[in-house]
């Protein structure tokens, strides 16, 4: 049984969620902030955790942080804002996936399921040659790329920048990081080098390349995979 961790100051919406997850046959422990949160981590096995950011004593933030320290846990951050800006700070700290408040308690629990079947898939290979997102799959061990089953032909600079942004999915990569750890050398004036490779990316694994699934770019930032 799957023990999911619902970490939250406001007792309604732990409760909320609580009884969604137990239907689903999952267990749940609650926690009240992020300092409860670390103790319950430390001393339970724990496969995900619904993490508030808007906490007393220590924030969703600062216990992601944490938590990151000591575990590789699937993390689902909640928050009341909405702002592009604190997606990208929640999901860089080390957050799996992001949700705004008010949230379809139908959505998150699809969003659990999603993050635990990963898990589960990841712990039947090894974790590490092995990225699964959505329908892709990465082996770095083989540099090989699979798409719903079928094989993807990448160059060997296309495969690092799409290995370097599935290693972290949510992260955001600016164009200069994706250059200096792809080419290895110093950014300089190198925006449309790496826009023409995500590009080129883009057209042989999205099915609509200027609606993208997988590479999405967060403006005036760089680029991500959800």
């Amino acid at each position: 049984m799957n023990t999911v961790l619902v970490v939250d100051d406001d007792s309604e919406i732990r409760d909320v969620i609580n009884v969604y997850l137990r239907n689903e046959g999952y267990r749940v422990i609650e926690a009240a902030d992020g300092l409860e949160a670390l103790d319950v981590i430390k001393t339970v096995s724990i496969q995900l955790i619904i993490l508030d950011v808007m906490m007393p004593r220590m924030d969703g933030i600062s216990a992601c942080i944490k938590i990151r320290e000591i575990s590789n846990t699937p993390i689902i951050m909640l928050s009341a804002k909405e702002e592009d800006i604190d997606k990208i700070t929640g999901l860089t700290t080390g957050a799996d996936d992001y949700m705004i408040k008010p949230f379809n308690p139908l959505e998150l629990l699809a969003r659990v399921k999603a993050q635990l079947r990963r898990q589960s898939l990841i712990g039947k290979e090894d974790s590490s040659s092995l990225i699964l997102i959505k329908d892709l799959v990465i082996d770095k061990d083989k540099h090989s790329v699979t798409l719903k089953g079928n094989n993807i032909s990448l160059t060997p600079l296309e495969f690092s920048i799409l290995e370097l942004l599935a290693s972290r999915p949510g992260q955001v990569f600016s164009s200069n990081r994706i250059y200096e750890t792809v080419w290895k050398e110093p950014f300089g004036n190198s925006d449309n080098t790496v826009m023409v490779h995500i590009r080129n990316l883009r057209e042989k694994i999205e099915e609509s390349p200027r609606e993208p699934h997988y590479i999405k770019t967060v403006w005036g930032v760089g680029y991500k995979i959800d």
